[in-house]
This record gives C-alpha cells, sequence and structure tokens, in this order.
C-alpha cells in the first residue's frame, strides 16, 4: 500500500476526538504528494461537515477569489493540499464556529507533511494557523501578521479567514485588497509554475 494513501485513510477514519465533537467525527483532508501549495485552515465549518468538502461555501468563493483559482484548480490535489488545524467541524459556539480541537494538528500534521516533498507555498488562513506554523510571529495580531506577509516569503503567506464575518476586518483593512491579494496571486502563479 502506498505510504501516504495509508496514511490519509488513517487521518480519515480518526476519531481520537470523536467525544468532544456535537456533530461527530468527519476528518476533512485534502493531500497528494504532488502538491505545491498547501492550504492550512482552522476548521471544516458546518457545511462541509455536511458535504465533506472543504471550503463548499461562501468562504471558499471568496478564497478562490483571492487566490485566482477556480474550483477545478482548488480541487485538485496535485496542486492543492488543504489540512486543516482541526481536520473535523467542532460545533458553532456563541461568536461563530469553536476553535479547532487541539488533539488533531499534534498527531497528524507532521507524518502527512513528510509526504508531500513538493510544497513550495504554505499558506496559513487564520490564528490557529499562524499560531502553529509562524511561532516567530507571536504575540503579534492576525492584522500585523499580514501585513508583514513578506517576512515570511517565500515559503508561508498569512492570510485572514475568507469567512463573510470577517467582512468588517476587510472593509477596515483596504491595504489587504490592493497590496496583499496581488502578490498572493503572484506567489500562487510562482509556486505552481507559472510565473
Amino acid at each position: 500500500m502506498d505510504e501516504l494513501a495509508g496514511a490519509v485513510r488513517e487521518a480519515r477514519a480518526c476519531r481520537l476526538c470523536a467525544p468532544h465533537l456535537p456533530y461527530g467525527p468527519r476528518p476533512i483532508l485534502q493531500i497528494d504528494r504532488r502538491a505545491r501549495i498547501l492550504l492550512v485552515s482552522q476548521a471544516p465549518g458546518r457545511r462541509a461537515h455536511q458535504s465533506g468538502i472543504p471550503f463548499d461555501d461562501r468562504s471558499g468563493d471568496r478564497l478562490r477569489a483571492w487566490l485566482g483559482l477556480d474550483r477545478a484548480a482548488f480541487y485538485d490535489p496535485d496542486i492543492l493540499g488543504i489540512l486543516p488545524i482541526g481536520f473535523c467541524y467542532p460545533g458553532h459556539g456563541t461568536r461563530g464556529d469553536l476553535l479547532p480541537r487541539p488533539e488533531c494538528a499534534p498527531t497528524w500534521h507532521a507524518r502527512l507533511l513528510a509526504l508531500m516533498p513538493e510544497l513550495r507555498l504554505t499558506l496559513l488562513i487564520g490564528r490557529p494557523a499562524q499560531a502553529r506554523y509562524l511561532p516567530e510571529a507571536r504575540p503579534a495580531t492576525l492584522t500585523e501578521v499580514v501585513r508583514r506577509y513578506r517576512d515570511y516569503l517565500p515559503d508561508r503567506f498569512p492570510l485572514p479567514h475568507p469567512s463573510p464575518r470577517n467582512g468588517p476586518w476587510l472593509l477596515s483593512n483596504r491595504w489587504f485588497e490592493r497590496d496583499v491579494l496581488p502578490a498572493l496571486r503572484a506567489e500562487v502563479r510562482r509556486a505552481r509554475g507559472r510565473s
């Protein structure tokens, strides 16, 4: 059996935090050894939990527009891997979805990342991903980290979450669309070998 396929099968069968998941476990990830771009996000949302498809909602529409990728490229595991900090929907809290479960990333990430040798760019969406993969950025705010995206290139690129709930942040940080998104699209093209 292929080592990556076996690891993905095990990850998708994971029940480690089942007692803490109000809707039960349904690990959602997308990886392939040929992927050149990795998207590390927070955790699947309710719609993804229902469909089994990551970013199959308005957040995904916005994210694909930010990246300059159509749905076919976004869901092509040869191009883009998706490895959330928490693989399962954690449930809903008073201010949106709950934070990802803490067991998932330490259990699975290192093993799966070791099987993805072609990665050129890791997109770090939201604070949980940035806290794990940009330890040098702590204790900076998300705004400070995203504003200093050049400090983490060429292999890491921090982003806010594309959720509609972040509309106020986007409105008060117009520099993100003007300055960061063109650079992001250029880095995505570079990582794909389409500079």
